[in-house]
């Protein structure tokens, strides 16, 4: 899974990105600073199940940090979009470019209204943040009716001469976008859009389709950014009456706090709703920099927010569950002996069988059957998984 950072420039898009990651990239109080995009490994926090088993675990493909397990996600920090970005203003080909692998969207709001509609610097209050949500989905809608109305009379005519499927038409032409099947028939149900009809839609039916597909395929969370300055908490009140998740966030006290925890000053772990100061050789500026986080922020929020953006992505908006699949279900352990090793994510409604493929090929080809590690239970391939679900997979091939 790849999540997109996106949204208009200077808006905190890249001290998202580098609180989550902690890669070091360009951070600067102007438009365009990110003209690569960066891609980086961020983090799900979900609770471990090594504290209901009482098993000290070995991770291999995760962190666990007192009993919560932190799973590595990929995200690309997007350049900046502005408005007309589909006719190729600003980076918008750049940006439209890359958002086109991505499964989910978190687009970072200048909740304060400090940025006006290029992301160039302006008064707290000044700019309606609606305003870059409208915007923002326009321009990626645009963008997906371009690539669409290319060969949008040769789908009609090859719908109406050989009587193929739109369906099938519309994912060939679009399944380079990460852009699933299931997308499109949801797409014309929400719509209400008849398929056997679609040689009498008009451009405002194609548009109303994309406009639905957009939200379906890149489902998107509002990272609300600045809540320490004002206007925001207002602003945020009218980001929530557009139907999308908005979570309150401040990047870069989520930065302080993650950089301060790397340098072994606090005790912190992201989604956490405060610290613990470790050491006393800290200055009076960094001393400063905490206060400043724990006064504006967590009192205030009671957490940054970055986290919480992270998790509702995967966890709300994608359906993902969590799964650790294990070799000896007396020990939790793999092959070489170590516990807990993995944790996996997969969607909601996953079965047994899907698991063992998506371990290995070899795995889900050969599949018997599979061992619930809590009740000891045998499972068969249709058995559909839980979240925090310990299971082994029993096949042909090995067990895993």
């Amino acid at each position: 899974m790849l999540i997109g950072v996106i949204g208009k420039p200077n808006t905190g898009k890249s001290t998202f990105f580098s609180s989550v990651t902690l890669i070091p990239v360009s951070i600067q109080n102007r438009p365009f600073t990110t003209i690569k995009p960066n891609r980086g490994i961020g983090y799900l926090r979900t609770t471990c199940v090594c504290k209901d088993f009482n098993v000290q675990d070995d991770p291999i493909n995760s962190i666990c940090i007192s009993g919560v397990r932190l799973a590595p996600i990929e995200l690309i920090d997007c350049a900046g979009l502005v408005p007309g970005a589909w006719q190729g203003k600003g980076l918008g080909n750049m940006f439209l470019d890359e958002i086109r692998r991505a499964d989910a969207l978190i687009h970072v709001v200048d909740a304060a209204g400090a940025t006006d509609d290029n992301g160039r610097p302006c008064q707290p209050g000044t700019r309606n943040p609606v305003k870059d949500i409208e915007f923002l989905t326009y321009e990626i809608v645009m963008w997906l009716l371009q690539i669409v109305k290319k060969d949008w009379n040769t789908i009609l005519q090859r719908i109406k001469t050989k009587k193929e499927n739109l369906v099938d038409s519309l994912y060939n032409r679009l399944s380079g976008l990460a852009i699933r099947k299931t997308h499109i028939v949801q797409a014309l149900q929400k719509t209400r859009l008849e398929p056997e009809k679609v040689l009498d839609w008009n451009d405002d039916d194609l548009f109303n389709f994309l406009s639905i597909l957009q939200k379906i395929a890149k489902p998107m969370v509002i990272a609300a950014n600045k809540i320490d300055l004002p206007y925001a908490k207002d602003n945020i009140e009218r980001l929530q009456e557009l139907g999308y998740p908005v979570i309150p966030c401040s990047c870069e006290a989520e930065l302080i706090l993650r950089r301060a925890a790397k340098n072994e000053l606090i005790s912190y772990t992201p989604g956490d709703s405060g610290y613990t100061l470790l050491s006393s050789a800290i200055s009076e500026r960094q001393m400063q920099a905490l206060d400043f986080v724990n006064n504006k922020v967590l009192k205030i929020w009671g957490s940054t927010g970055v986290q919480e953006t992270m998790n509702q992505v995967f966890f709300k908006l994608l359906r993902m569950i969590t799964v650790y699949p294990v070799e000896n279900v007396e020990k939790l352990s793999d092959h070489k002996g170590q516990i807990l090793p993995d944790v996996y994510l997969v969607p909601s409604g996953s079965n047994a069988r899907q698991l063992a493929y998506l371990i290995h090929t070899e795995l889900g080809d050969s599949f018997i059957y599979a061992v619930d590690a809590r009740t000891k239970r045998r499972l068969g391939e249709d058995y559909v998984l839980n979240n925090r679900d310990v299971i082994k997979i029993v096949s042909a091939k090995g067990r895993v």
